[in-house]
């Protein structure tokens, strides 16, 4: 009879494999283009990058840098909204809780895995090409992916509330409906909110870059100075995009935790 294998050695093992997984990985990049790097190009990048140029964040028009964060902040809002409510019915769809068949709620699933699978700057390439290119593209991309990415995390915690309450409204002869309201939705709502703070930040980093392939925002701006070699106006663009992330998650913190 084979003795149990000893923790330490458990742990030597999976050591062991991490590292000969990144061996692995790392043989099989190449590196030549280290040679090409230069201390002098990036030192007088990064002396640059420290010089923001203050005057392209807002001078009164549509195109200045304040003004473009607007419109990525919007794009990712409004994603986020299309994203969840069309979410729900995927959920519905979804949940093994909710259905006796179990070929319904694998067929949610696949259709959500499938939405989830490409990322936004596909999905903007596409509607780029459905609606034109603008802010709509990018909120259409934000939106489709949303709905994946949510529909996914909302029923796994569909599966897995506390069925306790939705029995006691079986107990005394609510229906399924009534359940759903007075059960259910009440239970996972903080949660699902949650959820939803947490993707909308996600999705206004995301809107940041869907500009580089036309679908409005501050990407396309970014992009056309990084070619350009503006580097001031890069420093002042990634400034914006740093300070709203984190003004945003300070403010998705707070409503969280008024959320408890």
């Amino acid at each position: 009879m084979l003795k149990k294998v000893p923790a330490s050695l458990k742990r030597w093992v999976m050591t062991l494999l991490v590292l000969g997984l990144l061996v692995w990985c790392a043989a099989d990049i190449d590196w030549s283009t280290f040679r090409f790097f230069s201390w002098g190009t990036f030192r007088g990048t990064m002396a640059n990058l420290m010089k923001p140029d203050w005057a392209a964040f807002y001078n009164g028009s549509t195109e200045d840098i304040f003004s473009l964060m607007l419109m990525t902040v919007a794009i990712g809002f409004f994603g986020t909204a299309i994203g969840t409510v069309l979410a729900i019915p995927f959920v519905l769809l979804s949940s093994r809780n909710l259905w006796k068949n179990p070929v319904i709620p694998r067929v949610g699933k696949f259709v959500t895995d499938v939405l989830r699978a490409f990322p936004e700057l596909v999905y903007a390439i596409i509607f780029i090409k459905v609606v034109g290119p603008g802010p709509f593209a990018g909120v259409l991309a934000i939106g489709v992916h949303q709905i994946g990415m949510l529909g996914k995390l909302f029923t796994e915690e569909m599966e897995r509330m506390d069925e306790t309450a939705v029995e006691a409204c079986h107990a005394v002869g609510a229906n399924g409906i009534q359940t759903m309201f007075f059960a259910r939705i009440p239970q996972l709502m903080p949660i699902y909110a949650s959820l939803v703070l947490n993707h909308f930040e996600i999705a206004v980093r995301s809107a940041s870059t869907l500009g580089l392939v036309g679908a409005g925002g501050i990407g396309a701006t970014l992009i056309f100075a990084i070619q350009a070699c503006r580097w001031p106006r890069v420093s002042i663009i990634l400034l914006t995009v740093i300070v709203t992330v984190f003004l945003l998650d300070a403010l998705t913190g707070w409503i969280r935790k008024k959320l408890r």
